[in-house]
């Protein structure tokens, strides 16, 4: 059996993109954060009628999808994912994700390219971390790791971004497919192959639009 090495020592802190001139831009997420989510809203205050705070919890599962992104991450490039920083809790959660994507494996021959791997647009001014470009069975295939009880709309959006930065750092892409690895046997799997999302990036371009507006707003305004 290889033995994997540890892996560098990872923060938890909040990923900043910039180009080669040194300007700063926004990551994809924070471009479509801009977008109204009315299920947000519906699960905070379901959990805020059961005493429970819903920033606290948000903050917790997030943690928790962060450390499972990086247990398949790390298990790619055959090092030990460094987890002092988590609670047993959340690192017994995170190993539910990763031994879902292993059973999801084992029906499937993955070629791993890239993985978590930050891009930017200098075309149009963004950046983001793909979770993983492989030959998925033979496919080129952006591959996609959700943690969660279901799959939104603002995540096809993401997609399509993710899309462009790819195709402008020169990779053909035949496939792009989004895993829904569940924490616990409630959450469940459930694998969906996407197809066109020509719609999905104008409407990225749209929040993108607005959000700079926003920028230069606060800024003349200061």
């Amino acid at each position: 059996m290889e033995k994997t090495k540890d892996a560098p020592k990872k923060s938890k802190a909040h990923v900043r993109y910039e180009l080669p001139d040194g300007t700063k831009i926004p990551g994809v997420t924070t471009v479509l954060g801009i977008l109204n989510k009315p299920a947000l809203v519906i699960w905070a205050n379901r959990l805020g009628l059961q005493g429970i705070d819903s920033t606290k919890y948000r903050d917790e599962m997030a943690d928790i999808g962060t450390l499972a992104h990086q247990m398949i991450v790390d298990y790619f490039n055959k090092v030990k994912t460094d987890t002092s920083e988590y609670s047993q809790s959340q690192i017994d959660l995170a190993e539910n994700c990763l031994l879902s994507f292993w059973e999801w494996e084992k029906g499937h021959k993955i070629e791993v390219i890239m993985a978590e791997a930050q891009l930017v647009s200098q075309e149009y001014g963004f950046g983001g971390t793909i979770d993983c470009f492989c030959n998925l069975d033979g496919q080129p295939t952006l591959l996609d790791f959700k943690t969660g009880k279901a799959i939104y709309p603002e995540m096809f959006c993401q997609l399509a971004a993710y899309e462009q930065l790819l195709a402008e750092d020169g990779r053909l892409i035949e496939v792009t497919r989004i895993l829904r690895i569940g924490r616990d046997n409630d959450e469940g799997f459930e694998e969906r192959t996407i197809g066109k999302l020509d719609k999905q990036w104008q409407v990225f371009l749209n929040c993108l639009s607005i959000y700079n507006l926003q920028k230069d707003i606060r800024r003349e305004t200061k």
